[in-house]
């Protein structure tokens, strides 16, 4: 028997005309309808599109009358007919696979609704939990910020001179050669040597000075607005279309690369350009703008995906449903 996929919605007249020339063409055109309602699915595409059919590869866009589903019905039905007859056993496992709706589908279909839920919960977690280091050592609880610092030590830099601080005299300590006249320098709070890399990282804080937080301010910024971005993505419905890569390119990569690279060459021993030690307030705005431009770039993408994986599980769940209770 044929498959029909009707994708519609409520108050839809021409949806309403295609459930009925369906039924009256079942006795000549054997079928089981499933029905999608695309606004319960976020399936946006098809929103100006409505009614669509599909039947196997076929596919009819509104408006159409009985007569061309009447013809669609009839290439589906000879096409069904003809592999049959041939036997083949990838179309037999295609309509077994059809039929069932398997914790695998289950899954997939709850992520395809719920994925920026998890990416949102991911980025706030990890940004919270790096803040989270430097109120556990005010707190005194040492031994689980400690655990933290050490797990993000792995994924960041941790540098001092680099990093935010809370509970202190100041936000930031930066390296002298930054040149922030109004903040007291890394060098002069700390009496660390700023070249020793190692006690930069290692350094963690103290009651006056304050205890940093656990991710880089580059870092910081770019979670941040990663998870910034997500929840405006959903208040938006997820229908902001993608950063084209040119834009990308310009605001998210361009920005933090020249900052940070020409930081980095600056202070090679080869003199080959003056020294410069980028500023907190830099390193948040590029970290900032590659945060944000990457996720404007990339959760748009992955909503295209999700869309096309709701559709397809959508149609097998109901048409399994069917199937159950036929």
């Amino acid at each position: 028997m044929l498959t029909v996929t009707l994708y519609t919605r409520g108050e839809c007249k021409l949806c309403d005309q295609a459930v009925e020339d369906l039924q009256q063409l079942g006795e000549q055109f054997p079928h089981r309808l499933v029905q999608i309602d695309v606004e319960e699915e976020g399936l946006t595409e098809y929103l100006e599109k409505i009614p669509v059919v599909e039947i196997g590869p076929y596919k009819i866009n509104a408006p159409f009358d009985k007569r061309k589903l009447s013809m669609t019905l009839g290439a589906a039905q000879d096409r069904q007919s003809q592999l049959e007859k041939i036997d083949l056993d990838s179309h037999q496992k295609k309509l077994e696979r059809g039929s069932t709706f398997g914790f695998a589908d289950k899954l997939f279909y709850w992520l395809s609704h719920r994925y920026m839920a998890l990416f949102n919960l991911f980025a706030f977690l990890y940004v919270g939990m790096a803040f989270l280091a430097p109120v556990l050592m005010s707190g005194g609880y040492t031994a689980p910020a400690n655990m933290i610092y050490t797990f993000y030590g792995r994924l960041c830099h941790q540098l001092a001179f680099r990093s935010w601080f809370l509970f202190g005299e100041q936000g930031a300590y930066p390296r002298e050669n930054a040149d922030i006249d109004r903040l007291i320098s890394y060098e002069e709070a700390t009496g660390l040597d700023p070249d020793d890399l190692e006690a930069a990282f290692l350094f963690r804080g103290n009651s006056t000075l304050g205890y940093k937080v656990a991710l880089c301010q580059r870092d910081v910024a770019i979670y941040g607005a990663i998870l910034l971005f997500g929840l405006i993505f959903v208040m938006a419905k997820r229908k902001i279309p993608p950063l084209p890569i040119a834009a990308w390119f310009l605001l998210g990569i361009l920005p933090i690369g020249l900052d940070g690279m020409s930081q980095i060459i600056s202070q090679l021993p080869w003199d080959l350009l003056p020294v410069r030690e980028s500023t907190p307030l830099l390193r948040t705005i590029t970290g900032f703008l590659f945060g944000f431009a990457t996720a404007w770039f990339g959760y748009p993408v992955v909503e295209d995906s999700m869309l096309e994986t709701r559709r397809v599980l959508s149609v097998k769940q109901k048409a399994s449903q069917l199937e159950s209770a036929a």
